[in-house]
């Protein structure tokens, strides 16, 4: 069977991402610093933040190398926090992208630098010492500012702050929105934001992305916490059932699994609703990414 439209364009984007990700990755970094990060970044994952970030960028003629260091900046992100995150002081797992963790396979202290390193990172690949792509400062000032919020105690940070203040704790519909919104939705919002500032909308288009941002972004969430009860760790590449585990709360504690499936849908739908507000040209990459985040099964 011959590969998709998207699939094709999803396979040059993941390509140009791995590329440049390869370039600025150091792994000459002192004491094995370099391994370390370069281990808990290059060749694993799914990659749908960049793409969200590439998809945006398209839809909106956006800048290339704009949207290229941007789709790797926002990689670099999440994959600081995916370090942190599983770290024996926070979530404590040892299994992530189907390999050991950072810090079982290079130690706790080492695993630590290694993700301080790359949230640096990211903020020095927005803005190069020495170019001439063309990206102004004012948009490279922008891409960090949007990366920043996302990342910190209005977004990532925060919600994983809120996630650890609530193990055997009970959350209503509305608070585990607030903090799944920000420890998982900014920073895929922020991923869709993030192509869009690099070319023009209107106000209303803008706020469509926005709108659309929020709604994957929570639908990621909602069909992780499906995936942990109902896969096992061979397919996710990570150690299933955790959260029941923890005793922590999840949509599929709260609403059930099929209140879950249909908190997903219903997610989905408003996505595609978001995409048809904008009146974009050309929006199907977008469309189809929000597909897979609700159709996965990993």
């Amino acid at each position: 069977m011959s590969a998709s439209p998207f699939d094709d364009w999803m396979r040059t984007a993941l390509d140009q991402v791995e590329i440049e990700l390869d370039r600025q990755v150091p792994a000459d970094a002192p004491a094995e610093l370099g391994l370390a990060m370069r281990y808990g970044v290059l060749d694993g994952g799914k990659r749908l933040r960049p793409l969200l970030v590439l998809a945006a960028a398209g839809c909106v003629d956006g800048h290339p190398e704009a949207a290229l260091r941007a789709a790797c900046a926002v990689e670099l992100i999440h994959a600081y926090s995916l370090i942190h995150d599983d770290m024996p002081c926070m979530d404590n797992d040892v299994l992530r992208r189907g390999k050991p963790t950072v810090h079982v396979q290079y130690g706790e202290a080492r695993a630590m630098l290694a993700g301080d390193a790359m949230q640096a990172l990211a903020f020095e690949v927005l803005t190069p010492e020495d170019t001439d792509d063309g990206v102004p400062p004012a948009l490279q000032a922008r891409l960090c500012s949007l990366l920043a919020r996302a990342s910190g105690v209005l977004g990532m940070a925060g919600g994983q702050a809120i996630d650890l203040a609530h193990v055997g704790k009970q959350m209503d519909e509305a608070a585990l929105q607030d903090m799944h919104g920000r420890k998982t939705g900014a920073l895929l919002q922020a991923s869709v934001l993030m192509g869009a500032a690099c070319g023009r909308t209107t106000p209303a288009q803008w706020q469509a992305l926005a709108d659309y941002g929020w709604a994957i972004g929570l639908a990621f969430q909602v069909v992780d916490d499906i995936l942990d009860v109902t896969q096992c760790a061979e397919t996710l590449g990570k150690t299933a059932g955790k959260d029941a585990d923890q005793n922590k709360p999840t949509y599929v504690s709260l609403l059930g699994l099929e209140g879950a499936r249909e908190r997903a849908q219903s997610l989905h739908a408003q996505a595609h609703a978001a995409l048809e507000r904008g009146a974009f040209a050309d929006a199907r990459w977008l469309a189809t990414l929000a597909d897979r985040v609700v159709e996965r099964d990993s």
